[in-house]
């Protein structure tokens, strides 16, 4: 299945000043592109002192990366990307916005980048209790948008069109890097007023439905939150099941609903991703590497690396190392 939206966004690559004009998408994305250049220098992940903020900056198409999105949003002001979740393709660019409701492995790719007009993402992270307090006090206001009972589980994964009152936040949000001094007090103020402009767009419900308390979505949250921090340990569906007040079937049909894959399928991912980057990052070999994310076998381990990657542990490193690459941007 291919998720396939295409840009027509035309967004140039000029030398800006302030200020820059206002309520046009182009406009704003051309101001966002401008930001952030100045913040983020170099190609890479860029730390700012928002929480839950970072810049991404890539000169260059990337190969297809195996990653995990946490809930986040990514915003591009430059470029476009594409993130396959099994068999499912979401294609995102300035035009398109892509939002992760809960964390799901998935393989990432640069499509469009050169050194002249670089790859540029604004990419915040959230929590589900973040979600949770502004759809509280939604409800009890009576705001329209912001549902209050349980919904049907969606994937968690998402593209949708970007609107100027999303991007006008996150300029604000990406303004404040220039005022250090505001980051405090304003910055909680503009998080809250970027989930409230998710929630309120075609696919809020997407997003609503992790934080609404007892919803099947929240419950494969925290399913996901078990497998996420055991990934090492032999979990069973039915203790699983269990902790998700389910029963394993109606875990198995939530589970795949929402992540694309069954829950051993995804706890086979998190092991296979983390094996790597202790291959990689600690320089283990591969009897000890698949030991310490929960492999029995070592044969086993080498047959389900190479099926997910493409490669044996040996070869594949060999090969990231020969690259320079490992992690793909958001």
């Amino acid at each position: 299945m291919t998720i396939n939206i295409d840009s027509t966004t035309d967004v140039e690559n000029t030398s800006l000043t302030e200020p820059f004009p206002v309520h046009s998408l182009a406009a704003q994305l051309q101001e966002m592109t401008w930001r952030i250049k100045q913040h983020a220098k170099t190609d890479g992940f860029t730390e700012t002192p928002i929480k839950g903020l970072r810049l991404i900056r890539a000169s260059q198409p990337s190969t297809a990366t195996h990653t995990v999105y946490e809930p986040s949003l990514c915003l591009i002001a430059q470029g476009n990307k594409q993130a396959a979740l099994g068999n499912e393709i979401y294609r995102y660019d300035p035009a398109h916005y892509l939002v992760a409701a809960v964390d799901v492995p998935v393989i990432g790719q640069v499509m469009d980048a050169t050194p002249e007009n670089p790859y540029l993402c604004f990419n915040l992270i959230f929590s589900p209790q973040d979600i949770q307090e502004l759809l509280l006090a939604g409800s009890k206001a009576g705001a329209p948008g912001f549902p209050a009972t349980k919904l049907t589980p969606k994937r968690g994964l998402f593209v949708s069109a970007a609107k100027p009152p999303l991007l006008d936040v996150a300029l604000r949000l990406l303004r404040l890097l220039d005022t250090p001094g505001d980051i405090p007090l304003l910055s909680p103020l503009l998080l809250r007023e970027i989930i409230y402009r998710l929630l309120q767009d075609d696919q809020g419900d997407t997003l609503a439905q992790v934080a609404l308390a007892d919803s099947h979505a929240q419950q494969i949250s925290r399913v996901i939150n078990i497998l996420k921090h055991n990934y090492h340990r032999n979990l069973r569906i039915e203790d699983l099941a269990r902790e998700a007040c389910m029963s394993s079937s109606s875990l198995h049909t939530h589970f795949k609903t929402i992540t694309n894959m069954t829950p051993l399928q995804y706890q086979k991912h998190l092991r296979l991703q983390e094996a790597r980057r202790l291959l990689f990052a600690e320089q283990l070999d591969a009897a000890t590497a698949s030991h310490r994310v929960g492999y029995e076998s070592p044969s086993q381990f080498s047959r389900e690396y190479n099926r997910l990657f493409g490669l044996s542990p040996l070869r594949d490193i060999a090969r990231l190392r020969s690259s320079g690459t490992f992690t793909s941007p958001a």
